[in-house]
């Protein structure tokens, strides 16, 4: 069952990786707007998700979230992190550049020690001030489920058909290491193709990927929620722990999500 967030701001909720979460969704609040179609999303298909394509304005956000930040600063309730996620890709909101600045403005008013975090799929990192925007925040969080293309074509099925990896992977150069990267490990059967992110060659591929880019941090996370394709399956997280083993000897930082 597909999970909309029908609000503008909505939380704090429990995060397992941001803790106390105060989420910003600026896209449809009765449906999906997104770059990608993930098999795996919270939010279920985009086709399901269509009886809504009006994402609110910049005053509408900005309404919402000094009103929430002042209610919570009010009753005492934490903030650890402003987390931008919601109904799809946060960074196609056409305002997110000045949607950011104004946040960090609000953040340091009401909840100066809180994070901004946003969730991205990375695509629409070629729009313009959309890498500056997230190197403002304190955790871009980029997603990137791996380097071979028809694997990722198949698990989160991109929309722009001229997508590519090795494009991404140069826009993620430009943050010089100062970004976390998000990867989901999951198996299972897709449009009858089996899949597994643990495969040799899946696995060995990523892994080079990370050394090369070095982030700052890498997520690993697999199937929280029932995904909207039944055939899907967890990874565990010993796997995961091996599959970041020599990610880890290299120095880099290691946060798994079981």
């Amino acid at each position: 069952m597909a999970i909309y967030f029908n609000t503008i701001v909505f939380g704090p909720i429990r995060s397992r990786r941001l803790g106390s979460s105060l989420g910003v969704n600026l896209l449809p609040l009765k449906g999906k707007l997104c770059s990608f179609d993930c098999v795996y999303c919270e939010c279920g298909w985009n086709a399901d998700g269509r009886s809504d394509n009006k994402i609110p304005t910049v005053e509408q956000v900005r309404e919402a979230l000094k009103n929430k930040l002042e209610e919570c600063h009010r009753d005492n309730i934490p903030v650890d992190s402003i987390t931008f996620s919601g109904n799809g890709e946060p960074t196609i909101h056409p305002n997110f550049p000045e949607i950011i600045d104004y946040t960090i403005a609000l953040r340091n008013k009401f909840f100066p020690k809180a994070a901004i975090s946003v969730l991205s799929n990375a695509t629409m990192l070629g729009r313009p001030g959309i890498k500056e925007a997230l190197r403002k925040v304190d955790n871009p969080i980029l997603k990137l489920d791996g380097v071979d293309e028809a694997y990722v074509r198949l698990i989160d099925r991109p929309q722009n058909p001229d997508y590519s990896i090795s494009e991404v992977i140069s826009q993620l150069e430009w943050f010089e290491g100062n970004f976390i990267l998000q990867t989901m490990f999951l198996r299972g059967v897709v449009d009858g193709v089996e899949v597994d992110s643990m495969r040799s060659d899946l696995l060995e591929g990523w892994q080079k990927m990370v050394l090369a880019l070095r982030p700052r941090e890498v997520m690993l996370y697999t199937l929280d929620r029932e995904p909207p394709l039944s055939t899907l399956k967890k990874v565990s997280v010993k796997e995961m722990e091996q599959a970041a083993e020599p990610l880890e000897k290299a120095g880099i930082k290691i946060r798994i999500s079981g």
